[in-house]
C-alpha cells in the first residue's frame, strides 16, 4: 500500500513538471503562428507582383477545404474588355488611378458618418478589396479594416495599377463558386471575358457587393436602373481611367 502511495505522489510531482515545459512551447508555437499571419501576407504582396504567379483567395481556398471546388479561369488584363475595367472601376472605386490605395477622402467621410450615427456606406477601394479577398475574411469589424489599410497601401505601391485591377478581376466573386471574369463571364452570359457588351460589363459590376443576391444574368428593375447609371459613368470614365488605358 505504501508503494502505492509513492508511485501516485511522484506522478504527481511528474504531472506538473511535464505542463510547465509544454506550456512556453503552446505559446511559441501561438506566438509563431500570429506572426506568420501578420507578416506573411506583406510577403506574398511580393511573390503576386510576378506576372505568372496566379493568385487565389481565401474565399477560393475556403471553397476547397470545404470540398465544395470553384470555378476560375485566369485571364490576362490585356484580354479583358475594357467595358468591364471601366464599369468595375466606375462602380467600385472611382478614384483608383489618383489615390494609393486608400481613398482618404472617402474614409473620413465614412468615419464622420458614422460618429454622427449616420448611415456609412462603403469607403473600400480596390486595393483594399483585392487585400482583403487575398488575405483576410468577409464581414464588417474594426480589426479586419486595421489589418486591410496597410495591405492594401504595400499592395499599391508594390504592384502596377494594371496589375491589381488583373488580380481583383481573377479572384472576385460573381455567384456560388465562380470566381474571376471569365468564369463569371461565362456563367452569366455564356461568352468570353474579352467579349463582354457594356450592358453585360455593367450588370457584373453592379452585383459585386452581393453577388449571391444580385444575379447579374437575372437582374431585377433596380440592378437593370443602377447597371444603367454606371454605364453612363463608364462611357465618361476617360480621364479617370488614364492609369490604365492611354
Amino acid at each position: 500500500m505504501t508503494l502505492e502511495v509513492e508511485a501516485l505522489e511522484q506522478d504527481e510531482q511528474v504531472a506538473p513538471a511535464d505542463e510547465r515545459r509544454l506550456r512556453p512551447r503552446i505559446i511559441r508555437a501561438v506566438l509563431i503562428a500570429l506572426l506568420v499571419f501578420l507578416v506573411g501576407p506583406y510577403f506574398l504582396i511580393l511573390l503576386y507582383r510576378i506576372d505568372f504567379v496566379r493568385p487565389v483567395s481565401t474565399l477560393m481556398l475556403a471553397d476547397l477545404a470545404t470540398f465544395q471546388g470553384y470555378d476560375r479561369r485566369w485571364v490576362d488584363f490585356e484580354d479583358i474588355s475594357p467595358n468591364v475595367v471601366r464599369a468595375v472601376m466606375m462602380s467600385e472605386d472611382g478614384q483608383y488611378c489618383n489615390h494609393g490605395g486608400v481613398d482618404w477622402t472617402q474614409l473620413q467621410s465614412v468615419i464622420d458618418d458614422a460618429l454622427a450615427g449616420e448611415a456609412t456606406r462603403g469607403a473600400s477601394t480596390i486595393p483594399m478589396q483585392t487585400a482583403k479577398n487575398l488575405f483576410l475574411w468577409n464581414g464588417r469589424s474594426f480589426v479586419r479594416k486595421g489589418l486591410e489599410l496597410p495591405l492594401a497601401l504595400v499592395l499599391d505601391a508594390v504592384w502596377p495599377k494594371e496589375r491589381t485591377m488583373e488580380v481583383y478581376l481573377n479572384i472576385a466573386e460573381w455567384g456560388p463558386g465562380i470566381y474571376g471574369i471569365e468564369a463569371a463571364a461565362r456563367y452569366h452570359f455564356k461568352t468570353s471575358a474579352a467579349k463582354l457588351s457594356r450592358q453585360q460589363a455593367a450588370l457584373l459590376a453592379v452585383s459585386l457587393p452581393n453577388p449571391i443576391d444580385r444575379v447579374a444574368s437575372k437582374p431585377g428593375p433596380g440592378l437593370k436602373r443602377l447597371a444603367g447609371v454606371v454605364d453612363r459613368r463608364a462611357r465618361a470614365s476617360g480621364d479617370y481611367i488614364t492609369c490604365l488605358y492611354d
